[in-house]
């Protein structure tokens, strides 16, 4: 099959699942690969065909759909980040707490994949020297539309190059060796929750402190979704709750009511 061909394909199928192409420019060979093993197993001829079956089986688009899924991370990733979310964002969330009254704090890592992310925050709030405060207890809820990423999230096992990034240090501290992986000890699991869903179609209940989410809604979604998705999480924001997109991401076109809660980051605040 020719390249053009598969851009083609992807041109006309990502907008009917809300997503679009200029974010997948870098990774669309990814999607292809999976999608050439599904025509090979319905022993379809080409691309082509196999876009005539998904006009004839409706049932498809979800399995397309999953091929479109993009889940590359890493503990830790984009130091400078979490390095200025550890130094200043979780101080200055744990005192809006204080101030309300309240004695937890809560994250969502939103498009967590196998749970990089969300183990992330927790080793931050154990292990980070600059983090001291114990009054506020932490909580951080995890989700993704993909169950076996879900699933591979809470074994809490990893290759070693998904901690690469992580201070030395904490990977003797937090992990444990296990047949060529580290498994992460038990009681960072305790302050996390999982959950399956897709931020296109539901979004969990209450507010939160803290919202990750990064290298999703603002690469893949379309623009409209985009806008739609960020009045969205602006609702799941608590007053002064801070919204963490990835390193090259920036907020939909047109999107008023948000500040940069730093400059140079891709951290925002609703205005109140």
């Amino acid at each position: 099959m020719h390249n053009t061909q598969a851009v083609e394909f992807l041109q006309w199928a990502l907008p009917r699942l809300g997503l679009r192409w200029p974010g997948f420019r870098k990774v669309w060979r990814q999607v292809i690969k999976r999608t050439m093993r599904r025509i090979r197993a319905l022993q379809l001829e080409d691309i082509d065909s196999y876009r005539s079956y998904l006009e004839a089986q409706q049932e498809e688009w979800k399995l397309l759909d999953s091929f479109c899924r993009i889940t590359i991370s890493r503990f830790y990733r984009d130091r400078r980040i979490f390095d200025v979310l550890a130094v200043e964002g979780l101080p200055e969330l744990m005192d809006r707490c204080r101030t309300r009254g309240d004695r937890r704090l809560r994250c969502w890592s939103a498009g967590c994949g196998a749970g990089e992310e969300a183990y992330t925050l927790v080793l931050i709030w154990a292990l980070h020297p600059d983090l001291r405060a114990r009054d506020i207890a932490l909580s951080v809820l995890a989700t993704d539309a993909d169950p076996v990423q879900i699933a591979r999230a809470q074994t809490g096992c990893y290759a070693p190059s998904s901690l690469r990034e992580l201070p030395a240090p904490w990977r003797d501290i937090a992990f444990r060796a296990e047949d060529g992986l580290y498994r992460i000890g038990r009681e960072y699991c305790q302050p996390l929750t999982w959950a399956v869903m897709d931020l296109r179609k539901a979004m969990p209940e209450g507010l939160f402190d803290l919202i990750l989410c990064r290298n999703l809604a603002f690469t893949y979604f379309s623009t409209d979704l985009q806008s739609e998705t960020l009045l969205r999480l602006g609702d799941r924001l608590a007053p002064g709750g801070l919204l963490v997109l990835g390193s090259h991401e920036v907020l939909p076109e047109g999107s008023g009511g948000w500040n940069r809660w730093r400059p140079g980051l891709p951290i925002y605040r609703k205005l109140e």
